[in-house]
């Protein structure tokens, strides 16, 4: 059978040693994380503004959010608000004034009310998610590049230990601070849903479904002690804090699912890239050293690299998803927007399609595999990712969560819509 966040950016109070670490394996090559060129969104935008090629307008209630937004090509029916005090402004956010984050594909936005800066974080193809900030008090707007202080939060056991993202649930107070001794859950879609989204608020339906969204810890001796069922339901926010400040009065719970979602995929495709180029990188080295033919591959290499691509084949197709026990429902605004770039086969099917009834998706492969940091996998482990999906497809007892209606629905879309998937 298949092998089987939140997004947080890193506190001030950084200890040194992890910093080092942290940084130490990604700063060499083949990688060279904080020197070598990076071509995300984010970094397209800041190279536009510094040649004078683009502009962002300052407003006064929310700086350069909304011009920032329309740049990167994010809908404000993203957001989802966080209110556990686990950012790079933390002083300012508490359940009274959570933080409000912003999505698409591959960009990710953070605004605090009276923040300083918007926090700012983007997937390049070869170096993973890159961070950024963007002060919000300068009156011509700069995105400045995190040097690596990050990177002791960023790029951890919970990120697949590469430059990445994750929603994190905790049990926090009435002030916003996480008990950190209750214990964490880093919650991707295999995450019980009682396990998930605290420290969030969460707007819409889940029926019996119970998780940790909207509500606070107040037994300090006992902090999972939670009123979950407070928290369950809910369409209207405005009776915890002031909604208006914010683009939206939502935290929609399909936005959150799919962010829940996206943000280990991201981090599964960045470790098999990784993986993939240092494996070759010590090949390399080794050829030269011993005269071996430049593409010699050695038994080593193709066992990092199968096992990485084995890793994110279980990812892709959803292989300890957690099953929906009740129906979820969420704002429409987000749902439309998300299918907007979905790619579709002859029948007009999508990875983008949800469910919502016992499962996210209707076709539980990720759409992410049309992703660009997807398509730009290194080939070795492209080759392998491929051809492991398509054997999965092709075996019931590999994907037993699968039905078989499932299984040859999955492979007419890939084989339409995705480059180099095997033919039946």
């Amino acid at each position: 059978m298949l092998r089987g966040l939140r997004w947080i950016v890193c506190g001030a109070a950084i200890a040194a040693g992890s910093l080092v670490a942290a940084q130490d394996d990604f700063d060499r090559p083949p990688i060279s994380y904080s020197t070598a060129p990076t071509h995300d969104r984010v970094a397209r935008l800041k190279e536009q503004l510094e040649q004078g090629k683009a502009s962002l307008e300052r407003d006064e209630e929310h700086g350069y959010l909304r011009a920032l937004l329309a740049a990167l090509d994010i809908d404000a029916s993203s957001q989802t608000l966080v209110f556990s005090q686990t950012s790079l402004q933390l002083r300012k956010i508490s359940p009274h004034k959570p933080r409000a984050l912003y999505y698409n594909d591959d960009a990710y936005v953070g605004w605090v009310q009276d923040g300083d800066v918007l926090e700012v974080s983007a997937v390049d193809d070869q170096q993973g998610v890159v961070f950024y900030t963007l002060d919000q008090r300068e009156d011509t707007p700069q995105l400045v590049r995190d040097r690596g202080h990050c990177l002791s939060c960023h790029a951890t056991s919970r990120t697949k230990s590469v430059p990445g993202l994750l929603v994190r649930s905790v049990y926090a107070d009435a002030a916003g601070r996480p008990w950190f001794g209750a214990g964490t859950f880093t919650n991707d879609h295999s995450s019980p849903f009682k396990d998930r989204w605290g420290g969030w608020y969460l707007t819409g339906n889940h029926g019996e479904m119970r998780h940790m969204a909207n509500v606070i810890s107040t037994d300090r001796r006992r902090p999972e002690n939670i009123d979950r069922e407070r928290g369950a339901n809910r369409s209207d926010l405005s009776d915890l804090f002031d909604v208006r400040p914010y683009l939206t009065p939502k935290s929609d719970i399909v936005a959150l699912m799919v962010l829940t979602h996206q943000t280990q995929m991201h981090n599964w495709i960045t470790r098999a890239g990784f993986e993939t180029r240092k494996a070759i990188h010590s090949d390399e080295v080794m050829n030269k050293a011993l005269e071996r033919p430049d593409d010699y591959r050695s038994e080593s290499a193709k066992r990092r690299i199968s096992s990485v691509a084995e890793d994110l084949v279980s990812y892709l197709l959803f292989s300890e998803e957690f099953k929906l026990t009740s129906p979820v429902e969420g704002d429409a605004a987000f749902r439309e927007r998300f299918a907007r770039d979905a790619a579709r086969d002859s029948k007009g099917r999508s990875l983008r399609d949800f469910d919502l009834q016992t499962r996210l998706f209707k076709y539980p492969c990720s759409y992410m595999i049309h992703s660009s940091s997807f398509k730009s996998l290194p080939a070795p482990v492209m080759e392998e990712v491929l051809s492991r999906l398509s054997a999965a497809l092709g075996d019931p007892a590999a994907t037993p969560h699968l039905s078989d209606a499932d299984r040859t629905a999955l492979r007419e879309i890939l084989a339409e819509t995705v480059e180099g998937f095997p033919p039946s």
